[in-house]
């Protein structure tokens, strides 16, 4: 393993960039990261503004994946930007991030046939573009629960799920965010109408791929409307299994229609999931990344099991512009500088990720912390 001194002597990891309107002081981003500890009414919890905060010297955060309406829900006790008191709780982050110097966006969410009665209004059946069922189990208050058989959206029901990301688009703006990330990726909605695994419809939302991108194309215009493409990126996976999504039959031509289509908007950069989510970053069948890259007029945000010397070499052969790193994040909330120091991680403790409280959240020390108790 290269040593890490030479290794942040070698890279431009640290130094500033230009994203959109926003000059950040490093490349280094961290990742959206569920960690189901919203309060009831998907409020976020009172103690993520000291937990972002804590984070807040990456380049940029952006926040864990949000709920648009409450149809959007797929996991418990995850937090919402449809109403007043979700705002208010949000307001609360951005300001601590703010305090300290950082840019954080929030990832707008819809999760699709990824959720279960029980999480839904009226113990309604999740939506999907097909009533296809996926496998797994749906993470609810009482525990883990086989997914069920989705319904079908019927055409005219469409418009109004583009209406919940515009209007989820002016909270996050009224919630003093710097941006948001429209989640087209890791198997949810968005994606369930890419692929054409998930997608069987025959509309105007189903069988090519240019129908098959429609939603995610109006949902950009939408967020667009409300941001400007200069603050709104979008997060991709293109050979992702997560969440029981088959592969597309022709991933290359599918995502790189997307990602060029995409480009009308001028969004001010491409988040890539490369190879599996949380898993083997191989990529099969020879699908190029970088061909997205080419394709993309923006800055391109990778993502997936980087350390400091992946990323380091990621950033000298110019395969991102930006490194997003995800679970290192949770433990270590001063990561930038352990990078740049070459300093130990904290180890994680993969019990307290998702749900409880303080322990595993905001209770992981920095190095500051670390030399304190020690008497440094």
């Amino acid at each position: 393993m290269p040593d890490s001194s030479a290794v942040h002597a070698a890279t431009d990891l640290f130094d500033p960039v230009q994203l959109g309107p926003y000059r950040l002081r490093n490349r280094v981003v961290m990742a959206p990261l569920t960690r189901s500890r919203a309060q009831p009414g998907d409020v976020p919890s009172p103690l993520a503004p000291e937990y972002y905060g804590q984070r807040a010297s990456a380049g940029l955060i952006i926040a864990e994946a949000t709920q648009i309406s409450p149809q959007g829900k797929g996991y418990a006790w995850t937090p919402g930007i449809y109403d007043a008191a979700q705002v208010e709780g949000w307001r609360a982050v951005t300001g601590a991030v703010h305090a300290q110097g950082g840019r954080i966006f929030l990832q707008l969410w819809h999760v699709g046939r990824i959720s279960h009665p029980s999480l839904q209004p009226g113990h309604a059946l999740p939506v999907a573009p097909s009533a296809i069922a996926p496998l797994g189990k749906a993470f609810t208050e009482a525990g883990f629960v086989a997914f069920v058989v989705p319904r079908a959206l019927e055409t005219g029901e469409i418009p109004g799920i583009v209406e919940d990301y515009r209007r989820a688009a002016r909270n996050a703006l009224a919630a003093d965010f710097d941006g948001v990330e429209i989640h087209a990726a890791n198997g949810y909605l968005l994606e369930q109408f890419l692929r054409d695994s998930s997608n069987r419809r025959s509309d105007r939302y189903g069988g090519s791929r240019e129908n098959r991108a429609r939603l995610l194309l109006e949902v950009a215009e939408a967020v667009v409307g409300v941001w400007g493409g200069e603050r709104v990126g979008v997060r991709l996976s293109p050979v992702s299994p997560a969440n029981d999504l088959g592969p597309d039959s022709d991933p290359q031509a599918t995502y790189s229609h997307a990602v060029a289509a995409l480009n009308a908007f001028n969004l001010v950069y491409l988040h890539v999931v490369e190879g599996a989510t949380q898993g083997p970053r191989e990529v099969p069948n020879g699908f190029d990344l970088q061909v997205l890259r080419r394709l993309f007029k923006g800055l391109y945000i990778a993502n997936n099991g980087y350390d400091l010397a992946l990323a380091a070499e990621a950033r000298r052969h110019n395969l991102a512009d930006l490194i997003a790193f995800g679970r290192p994040f949770i433990s270590n909330p001063d990561l930038v500088e352990r990078l740049r120091t070459g300093a130990a991680l904290n180890p994680l403790d993969r019990n307290t990720l998702y749900g409880g409280g303080v322990k595993g959240y905001t209770d992981y020390p920095s190095l500051a912390q670390e030399r304190a108790a020690g008497g440094g």
